[in-house]
């Protein structure tokens, strides 16, 4: 079973720091590469009355991303970032048949547990 543990949370609206994020994790040398957006997925699939446990359906500003985060080893690590209300958390996916390389673990680590200070509109 795959486990999400969330490492970091930030003060700081989801598309901000979501661009953060990726500018972080390349200025580290590692490639990121988008592989679900919530929001995204919700209006192809035209699903807009769905109810939000946290907002209902009016209000909901939930949003998740998934990233698989390349180093130089072949196999990525899954980045998740879920945000709502302003605040977003960072959670890697761990997953017992496919363990993630320590290394490229640290590097993620490292790129995003700086000290953080996001611009709101960046």
């Amino acid at each position: 079973m795959s486990t999400l543990s969330p490492f970091h949370a930030l003060d700081s609206p989801f598309a901000a720091s979501l661009q953060w994020a990726r500018r972080r994790l390349s200025r580290a040398g590692l490639r990121v590469m988008r592989t679900f957006d919530l929001n995204a997925t919700r209006a192809r699939h035209e699903v807009e009355d769905c109810p939000c446990p946290n907002h209902g359906t009016e209000a909901c500003d939930c949003q998740m991303v998934i990233l698989l985060v390349y180093g130089s080893a072949e196999s990525p690590a899954t980045l998740v970032l879920h945000g709502n209300d302003g605040q977003t958390w960072l959670s890697i996916a761990d997953e017992p048949r496919q363990r993630l390389n320590p290394k490229l673990l640290a590097g993620i680590r490292q790129a995003l547990n700086a000290p953080v200070s996001i611009p709101q509109d960046a």
